[in-house]
């Protein structure tokens, strides 16, 4: 059933220091939407928002999951991945002294996700083979293009209907960063997810992207409605080609 998100008017920031202005997105069921801008733009704080770590000061942010729309802002973080919303934050966040698999069974906690834990797992491993074979590994000890790996499968074994990726790039040589970004779309494919994306590698995130939302200094400045329009687009040449 239908899972998306609609975020309208958002103002937010830390205290006396706005970060968002106005800012409004929407991601339709089954979308990949790329939020993109250069860092210090907003991106994280927006994700933040999404899941209840920073409190707008003011706008709406409803997700409908299943059929059912839920109002987001008031609600816990707790509230929020329990509805089926799963994070995959900037510098993957895991735990490092403890094991892969350790790692993985943590991001099953929601009751939903404890029923389907095994088959979770096994798919997580089917997905991402090398994190089988480091599956009694420390978290810590393995390269960034694997800590990402298991970042993802993390959320993964939330079992959510939505899934925002937050900078999946940052610290990722080239090559990491395309794998990385192809892992993204299987998972969204194999799941049925709705995606959003925050990514300052404007190529790599068209590539997987259905649409995509420019935000510049807190602001949206433009929404593309297809990778053409994105990719044509004058203020993405300013920032991106350096055009």
């Amino acid at each position: 059933m239908a899972s998306s998100i609609t975020i309208k008017n958002i103002d937010a920031g830390y205290g006396a220091v706005r970060v968002l202005e106005n800012v409004s997105v929407e991601v339709k069921s089954g979308e990949t939407v790329a939020l993109l801008g250069t860092n210090g733009n907003g991106k994280s704080t927006l994700m933040k928002c999404i899941m209840g770590i920073v409190r707008p000061s003011s706008g709406s942010i409803v997700a409908e999951i299943d059929g059912v729309k839920h109002e987001l802002i008031g609600k816990t973080t707790e509230e929020i991945v329990d509805l089926g919303i799963a994070l995959v934050p900037e510098g993957r966040r895991l735990f490092p002294r403890l094991t892969v698999e350790e790692n993985l069974l943590l991001g099953a906690f929601r009751p939903t996700a404890r029923a389907q834990m095994q088959r979770n797992l096994e798919f997580c491993f089917e997905t991402f083979p090398r994190l089988r074979e480091r599956a009694k590994q420390l978290a810590g000890s393995m390269s960034g293009g694997e800590q990402q790996m298991l970042a993802l499968a993390r959320a993964l074994m939330l079992a959510p209907k939505i899934l925002l990726v937050d900078e999946p790039s940052v610290g990722l040589a080239p090559i990491l960063v395309s794998r990385t970004i192809d892992a993204i779309k299987q998972l969204k494919e194999s799941f049925g997810l709705t995606v959003l994306m925050a990514e300052q590698n404007f190529t790599q995130a068209i590539r997987i992207a259905n649409r995509g939302y420019v935000i510049v200094h807190g602001k949206i400045e433009f929404e593309g409605g297809s990778p053409e329009e994105l990719n044509n687009n004058d203020l993405i040449r300013k920032f991106y080609m350096g055009m």
